[in-house]
């Protein structure tokens, strides 16, 4: 078996994972939550670039020829120095994408008025990697950030269903519109928030545009594998899906249905092991 490599520090790459297999169902995967080290949201850049490398290799080691980082604080903070320092040294032959750029590449054709605003972790935003990346592909986007650093933890202790997580959602997006009322898109920069989707456009005006980067991401790699015909035969078409976490296997069960959407029978992993 030669599978896919999803990664994400917990819950989060799940609803991207979701969406590549719903678009690509017939490879085989693996998914991998670094749960017992997350959230990277708040941890350096050389701590989360450290965690994100790790575990790429563990990656490698189960002969995975593609690793997509489903994770916005690794794609922003580890990303560009593993495929550009560490990808030729370990093996040149395989290749690490991230969520940041294919989102990147089409958020200007969501916005009229030419105002994008960002919903992400401290570490995404502060990264400024959005910022840098929209500017690319869309020079003319003004680009409005707001960090929300606590909508995660609720997500994960299961409390994004109840209202106390309201009072920051909507203090986080008056925020956003603080910094420019004529924001008309914006942008879910981080895989946990799509679960929060309806809280979110509660708080939002009715002409503005949310998007996720599921669908995206997964459009995104339909179009690389098709590209890359170096690529694509190396991945082994099985249809199978493995979960695996570094912290509670119980734990891991009980919140990846959610995030996936289905039953998810998981395996604990010691990545200092193997």
């Amino acid at each position: 078996m030669q599978p896919i490599g999803i990664f994400d520090s917990g819950f989060g790459g799940l609803t991207v994972f979701k969406s590549i297999v719903q678009v690509l169902p017939q490879y085989d995967y693996i998914y991998l939550g670094d749960n017992g080290r997350a959230p990277y949201g708040n941890r350096s850049f050389e701590t989360v670039y450290q965690y994100t490398l790790e575990c790429v290799k563990w990656f490698f080691k189960q002969n995975c020829p593609l690793v997509i980082i489903a994770c916005n604080t690794a794609s922003a903070k580890a990303l560009r120095s593993i495929q550009q320092n560490d990808l030729p040294k370990i093996d040149p032959q395989k290749r690490v994408l991230g969520v940041i750029r294919p989102t990147a590449e089409i958020i200007g054709d969501f916005s009229k008025t030419k105002n994008v605003g960002i919903l992400g972790t401290n570490g995404t935003v502060n990264s400024g990697s959005y910022l840098n990346e929209i500017e690319h592909f869309f020079p003319e986007i003004k680009v409005f950030q707001q960090a929300c650093p606590l909508w995660v933890p609720f997500i994960e202790n299961k409390d994004y269903q109840g209202d106390g997580v309201d009072y920051f959602i909507q203090k986080d997006i008056e925020s956003l519109f603080g910094q420019s009322p004529d924001i008309d898109t914006v942008l879910l920069a981080c895989t946990h928030y799509p679960l929060l989707e309806n809280k979110i456009r509660k708080f939002l005006p009715a002409n503005v545009t949310l998007v996720s980067q599921g669908e995206i991401v997964a459009k995104s790699l339909k179009d690389y594998l098709s590209r890359h015909e170096e690529i694509n035969p190396k991945i082994s078409q099985g249809g199978s899906k493995r979960f695996l976490t570094t912290d509670s296997v119980q734990d891991f069960e009980e919140h990846a249905s959610i995030f996936f959407g289905e039953e998810v029978k998981a395996e604990f992993v010691n990545l200092s092991k193997d």
